[in-house]
């Protein structure tokens, strides 16, 4: 399982598609973070200041029909998908609970809330 953060109107805006962040575009692949840890870690380094619901959308790496590579970034190898990330991989879901002088947390994503 691979983890990828993104705020809710990105993952939300077209729900058919595939999804293609900005940085598919700029950078040539998706973000991931290879367990929850450190996909927490890196929402209290990055997205403190991001306004909005984030959420933190796990995949499936095996169902995925982009290549997953695993490579060095910061010091660290993070899982970078080389393509937009089909949603049949989406096994969960999770929002990301960000509260004021406490690390951020995942709880169950509920839509329409």
């Amino acid at each position: 399982m691979i983890f990828h953060i993104v705020p809710l109107a990105d993952w939300a805006a077209s729900p058919e598609l595939p999804y293609a962040p900005a940085s598919l575009e700029s950078e040539g692949f998706v973000h991931c973070s290879a367990d929850r840890p450190t996909a927490l870690a890196i929402v209290d380094a990055h997205y403190r200041s991001v306004p909005g619901i984030l959420l933190a959308v796990e995949l499936d790496e095996s169902v995925l029909t982009a290549e997953v590579r695993r490579e060095s970034d910061s010091g660290g190898r993070f899982p970078h998908v080389h393509g937009p990330l089909n949603r049949e991989a989406v096994i969960h879901v999770w929002e990301v609970v960000r509260t004021p002088g406490s690390p951020a947390s995942l709880a169950p994503w509920e839509p329409g809330r």
